[in-house]
């Protein structure tokens, strides 16, 4: 997608060329100055001592030179003497040497009479001493004034840049040049139905102000990393046709005090100038955290860059088709005053899509390109449950990559699978070699998850396994829910429990002991049993009560800290309930395992055999399962509690 942006900057490279024209240009003139020296001191005389030295014949040549007069004495047998001397001013030398009887020629001098050769010559070195003399003087003022000259220069420039550094970096794109539409965003049929009412607004602003309605000044879209916050915010400026200004939050703040809250007038003001237009404001939470909750200048410029946004969103004028949208995945961190009616009037939240928005999203990203005839696209949106738009473009091109990997020209159902496996737990490790014991155990332990889970009667259903390393585990094995839900109730954690439970219990049941095979097991059971008793009040000893505040990061399902409410004789109960639970859940897997210890011993025999097993062939080996009583359901929860001791 085409989008303008500000130049890059260049380095400047004038210092060097500068100074370096300088030295050459000093060192050129020092050398015409050397070389226009002469090499030995000449002796000057008077004017009128050369006219008496000619009188009296000691004088052998005259020779002219403009004003400048060099005398060649007679020798007596050595070297010549040369002296100069100088005419005054409108002094004729020829009028003086003949009132002194001097002839102008030594051939033409009487007998017993004085004379000397008297010559004239052009003064030729007049001009290039004068030009020398003139460079010495002037051209130490010009390089003065090259240098003044620059100095100003650069300072422009670099007045020039802190001006643009105050400038907002907000990439702009013309509304005839943005191709995403509502077409091109799937699973989020309800955020859409939101936001057409904006693309309505933007389009067609005196529809609504004829009702006395006013266009929503900001909308807050809300949700998990993936789920196509900024994808929606261009579909909506794709669907409106216009202008569409995209910058993070982070690029509002700088180290400089004063610098963000410039950068969002500059945003509004050039917003205004493009209205109708979206600005899009992308991890708003970078600048949107409440305020006087830390200490320190970045706080106190993040501060002042929320505080200018906040005026903003307050000054736009009746009939200004401008609309903020910010996209955040935590809410809770939002300082108050932002989120509220009148700058952000509405809030749409975007979460991860159920199973018929996965197959739209996959119909997305799937058109245009090869599929075999074998592929089901809603047999792949069955298999991913949990992932985001995001993550289902990242497994179509990872289908694709292995197709072109395999020198197939289709993408085939064996290559969404490989993808999925890919995307979920890595790639596969082929080159991590085990020995034949590490490998049976493998296969019992996750044949174990696979038994268990089949004989469980509201547990989800096992779907995949293999004993082919991927990432960090040696085995994998992949569950699928039986029908999506958004809620869970005591049976069916326990049966997750139990199933959770089912590789520790066969290692137990087969080896006699358990390996560090099953720690992440274990923790994963753990979360889940201290859950069931703090949080949903599942334990029937403490009733339906919760313990303990606890701070999480929304959307993230992370936890960063707890207030701890409760006693330490509380604490002490909570801590037998979840070993209860967890107890339990061995126990129940252990009983299973028993019972059905001929499958357990088939299922990892092929195991070993084929190393992987999924779908129909897994179901063909585990036959149909038995019913919950058969199977040991999970007895009611008044008689779930064992003995901690």
């Amino acid at each position: 997608m085409p989008e303008t942006a500000a130049p890059p900057r260049r380095s400047s490279s004038a210092w060097p060329i500068l100074f370096g024209g300088i030295i050459v240009t000093l060192a050129f003139f020092a050398l015409l100055s050397f070389f226009s020296e002469e090499k030995e001191p000449v002796p000057e005389i008077a004017f009128g001592q050369l006219v008496e030295d000619a009188k009296a014949g000691r004088v052998e040549s005259i020779v002219v030179r403009g004003e400048a007069i060099t005398a060649t004495y007679v020798s007596d047998g050595g070297d010549p003497v040369v002296k100069e001397s100088r005419l005054a001013e409108n002094v004729d030398i020829v009028a003086v040497l003949r009132g002194e009887g001097i002839a102008l020629s030594r051939a033409a001098a009487p007998a017993g009479g004085a004379g000397v050769d008297l010559e004239f010559e052009e003064n030729s070195s007049s001009g290039w001493s004068t030009a020398l003399t003139i460079g010495l003087n002037v051209v130490p003022l010009l390089l003065f004034g090259v240098i003044i000259w620059f100095f100003f220069k650069q300072s422009n420039r670099a007045g020039s840049q802190a001006g643009a550094f105050g400038k907002s970096h907000a990439r702009l794109v013309t509304g005839g040049k943005i191709t995403v539409t509502f077409d091109d965003v799937a699973g989020v049929d309800e955020a859409k139905q939101e936001l057409t009412e904006v693309v309505e607004f933007l389009k067609y602003p005196a529809k609504f102000a004829a009702l006395g309605a006013r266009i929503p000044k900001g909308i807050l879209l809300l949700g998990p990393p993936g789920t196509g916050k900024t994808l929606l915010a261009r579909a909506v400026a794709g669907e409106a046709g216009v202008a569409f200004f995209s910058i993070s939050g982070s690029e509002f703040v700088e180290m400089y005090v004063g610098v963000g809250a410039s950068r969002v007038r500059d945003l509004f003001e050039q917003a205004k100038s493009n209205a109708p237009c979206i600005v899009f404001l992308d991890e708003i939470d970078a600048v949107g955290r409440q305020r006087g909750t830390g200490l320190g200048g970045s706080h106190d410029e993040r501060e002042q860059t929320l505080n200018q946004i906040l005026t903003e969103m307050d000054g736009f004028e009746a009939g200004t088709n401008v609309v903020v949208i910010a996209a955040t995945n935590r809410p809770d961190i939002l300082d108050p005053a932002l989120v509220r009616p009148g700058r952000f009037d509405r809030k749409v939240v975007l979460d991860a899509p159920d199973v018929r928005g996965r197959e739209a999203i996959l119909k997305v990203h799937v058109k245009g390109k090869p599929l075999d005839a074998d592929v089901s696209v809603e047999k792949v949106a069955r298999t991913t449950p949990g992932f985001t738009g995001a993550d289902l473009a990242n497994l179509v091109n990872e289908a694709a990559i292995l197709a072109a990997r395999r020198d197939k020209t289709v993408i085939g159902m064996t290559d969404f699978e490989e993808a999925v496996d890919r995307v979920l737990a890595g790639p596969e490790r082929k080159s991590r070699l085990l020995s034949a014991e590490e490998r049976r155990l493998t296969a019992y332990h996750e044949g174990g998850h696979v038994v268990v889970a089949h004989f469980t009667a509201k547990g989800e259903r096992p779907h995949k396994v293999t004993i082919v390393s991927r990432g960090v585990a040696a085995g994998y094995t992949r569950f699928l829910p039986a029908e999506e839900s958004h809620f869970r109730t005591p049976e069916m954690l326990q049966d997750q429990l139990c199933a959770a439970m089912g590789g520790h219990a066969a290692e137990e049941l087969v080896f006699g002991t358990a390996s560090t095979g099953p720690s992440n097991d274990l923790e994963q059971v753990g979360r889940i049993a201290r859950a069931m008793v703090k949080r949903w009040g599942m334990s029937a000893r403490i009733g339906p009560v919760t313990f303990g505040k606890t701070e999480e990061l929304v959307f993230l399902g992370r936890e960063i800290s707890e207030t701890r409410d409760y006693s330490e004789e509380t604490a002490r109960i909570i801590d037998e309930e979840v070993r209860a639970l967890i107890v339990q859940a061995a126990a129940r897997a252990k009983a299973i395992l028993v019972e059905h210890r001929d499958l357990l011993d088939h299922l990892a025999a092929t195991l070993l055999e084929v190393e992987t097993l999924q779908g129909e062939d897994l179901a063909r080996v585990l036959g149909p399962g038995a019913d919950a009583e058969a199977a040991g359901a999970a007895p009611p929860m008044a008689a779930m509690r064992l003995d901690a001791s």
